[in-house]
């Protein structure tokens, strides 16, 4: 990867002079939730219906939040290509969840609440009512401790892919807890039926990974190689080093088997540490991620450190294969790492452009946030003719 000092680094203004005088939040706000709420912002997703409009959303996690019992989720929507936003709808009992149009009708896919089950939920009239996932035949798909996060679905080979986690590992940690597995339907299948569903098997956490520094592997990407290969492509959480790393997990042609090659499996990937989404762009024949990369002047002054918690730099990056990543441009950076970041950014092509949801961090007239981690702010931002 080229070094990012190569590029030039547009700094975010910052103002100290007091917190009535917040520096202006890069993008548009779409939603804010101060500090004081004890409710931040988390899991934003954004969609681009067919008539047009744009859809976001986001969920709630937090010590005044209800994750842990059943969580909220809320969408919003613009008529004007992200100008201006306006609530349409709270859904009870969604989390970590992504937006998707599916063969032209309107579904968001996730878990009920934090390590819950995994559920679907359809609405036709735009997102602003949504079904409930009450059984097998009507989008209860999973039922148990499951991961996830807003990530990708691809439609490769006649099938609709999603990566997920299993979070009933027999280790009741953070990242211990994760195994990794791919869900797949058939393309014609009902999305709201259990049974329209493969699961591969699930591969368990492995602490000898990555000579015993491997945390987790969760957030898992679905993509297709240029050779028609599709992958789970994971954030990897490594505690040995500041350089960052994916992982790529094989998945069979018929989404029944996940295998992982420990020789070639880790690569090194810009922000793998921090979650990221894939998708690959026909017109430019590259792969696209915007991800939370460390500046390398950055990596050297703070060798030791948890790589996951540098969330105030954000790139947009490509590769050729999957395998070599390189910068294309640094979309927001902030000097502070601390209470500053623009990190889970889920993306969409729209035509010249990428149009991106992000969870952000940054200052309100109550302080900001209280940490990069527990962000303030759901906010919409457009790459403008990001090829060039």
């Amino acid at each position: 990867m080229k070094p990012l000092r190569c590029y030039v680094i547009f700094y975010v203004c910052l103002l100290f002079l007091s917190t009535s005088l917040a520096a202006q939040v890069p993008g548009v706000v779409i939603a804010h939730s101060p500090a004081s709420s004890g409710q931040y912002i988390g899991s934003p997703s954004i969609c681009i219906l067919s008539n047009g409009n744009y859809l976001a959303s986001h969920d709630f996690f937090g010590p005044k939040s209800t994750e842990h019992t059943s969580a909220v989720s809320e969408v919003y929507l613009s008529k004007n290509k992200g100008k201006t936003w306006v609530k349409i709808s709270q859904i009870q009992g969604q989390f970590w969840s992504k937006l998707v149009e599916i063969q032209g009708k309107l579904f968001i896919m996730g878990t009920n609440k934090h390590h819950g089950n995994t559920i679907i939920r359809n609405s036709q009239d735009g997102g602003y009512t949504w079904t409930e996932p009450i059984d097998a035949e009507h989008g209860l798909l999973l039922a148990g401790e499951y991961h996830c996060a807003p990530m990708p679905f691809l439609e490769h080979n006649g099938r609709l892919w999603r990566a997920m986690e299993d979070a009933m590992g027999p280790i009741k940690t953070w990242g211990k807890r994760y195994g990794t597995f791919m869900m797949s339907m058939p393309l014609d299948a009902d999305p709201m039926k259990a049974a329209s569903w493969t699961k591969t098997n699930v591969l368990r956490y492995d602490s000898t990974y990555l000579n015993h520094q491997f945390g987790a592997w969760i957030e898992g990407n679905a993509v297709a190689d240029p050779q028609g290969q599709v992958w789970n492509i994971l954030r990897v959480d490594n505690k040995s080093t500041m350089d960052e790393f994916a992982a790529m997990v094989k998945i069979s042609a018929d989404g029944k088997e996940a295998s992982f090659d420990t020789t070639r499996g880790f690569i090194r990937f810009p922000g793998g540490a921090k979650k990221f989404s894939i998708r690959y762009d026909a017109k430019s024949k590259l792969y696209w991620t915007i991800s939370n990369v460390i500046p390398e002047e950055i990596k050297a002054q703070n060798q030791g450190k948890n790589t996951a918690s540098f969330r105030n730099t954000l790139g947009l990056f490509f590769s050729k294969d999957l395998q070599i990543w390189e910068v294309k441009k640094i979309i927001f950076h902030h000097p502070d790492e601390i209470k500053h970041g623009f990190q889970y950014v889920d993306w969409q092509f729209q035509g010249k452009h990428i149009v991106l949801a992000s969870r952000t961090a940054y200052d309100d007239e109550e302080g900001g946030a209280h940490r990069s981690h527990d962000a303030n702010y759901l906010t919409f931002y457009r790459i403008k003719r990001f090829r060039k």
